[in-house]
């Protein structure tokens, strides 16, 4: 039962890490024209959503360490889909890293491109989260 109550918070972070890593990039791509402080806000958002999933994603390993005295054995396709999780995060840890130290050095097209390709990161990660999920 404990461990169970555990995995269902784990679930929670992850939950709210990957609305983040997925809205955010959305909400920027379409509103970032028009609001100067919006790019920052955006990144922030984004880059605590992907530092939830791979924090959140390493607590699924350690409670299952903990309730059953071994990781997971992850084989596979669910081998794919944890590499592909965990290079989406730090690419896009990296990418919203990026808008966050530009320094006021901002490039609408360049921003928009940057949005495009952390809305399709976030996508992949919750895709790969399903084969993970029935395959591990």
């Amino acid at each position: 039962m404990a461990a169970d109550t555990a995995y269902a918070l784990v679930q929670v972070v992850h939950n709210f890490g990957a609305v983040a890593v997925v809205g955010s990039p959305a909400a920027a791509w379409l509103w970032t024209r028009e609001q100067v402080l919006a790019p920052r806000l955006f990144a922030w958002l984004v880059g605590c959503g992907w530092a939830f999933q791979a924090l959140s994603g390493a607590a699924f390993g350690l409670t299952s360490w903990l309730s059953r005295g071994e990781l997971p054995e992850v084989t596979g396709i669910a081998r794919y889909a944890l590499f592909t999780k965990v290079a989406c995060a730090v690419i896009g840890f990296a990418l919203a890293s990026c808008i966050l130290f530009s320094r006021g050095q901002r490039s609408f097209c360049r921003e928009r491109w940057i949005w495009a390709i952390l809305f399709a990161l976030g996508a992949e990660a919750i895709s790969a989260a399903a084969f993970l999920r029935w395959f591990g």
